[in-house]
């Protein structure tokens, strides 16, 4: 995790995210660098826009926080109709009554 940190920290300060520079995060952060990790995490972040990675994981985010809540307003509507229509069938029964 804590090459992907140091990935996040040299993408934030405008620094390229090359093998020295995460081995140089690393260590300052009191950790002994692992060369193969830092080689897997810089080959598999070349040509990735981080800024807009992370802008689009918001945008998803807050699509997923809205679908549960617009599930939420429609099954509301669906009760209230279902409400008015137990109470139009009680006023149904009762006016069978007297006929």
């Amino acid at each position: 995790m804590e090459y992907i940190y140091a990935a996040l920290l040299l993408d934030s300060l405008g620094k390229e995210i090359n093998e020295e520079n995460m081995k140089n995060v690393v260590k300052a952060a009191g950790k002994e660098p692992d060369e193969a990790m830092i080689k897997a995490v810089v080959n598999s972040l070349k040509g990735v826009n981080i800024k807009e990675v992370i802008k689009n994981a918001q945008a998803q985010q807050v699509v997923q926080q809205a679908a549960p809540q617009q599930a939420q307003a429609q099954e509301k509507k669906e009760e209230k109709a279902e409400e008015k229509k137990s109470e139009e069938e009680a006023a149904g029964g009762l006016a069978s009554l007297f006929g």
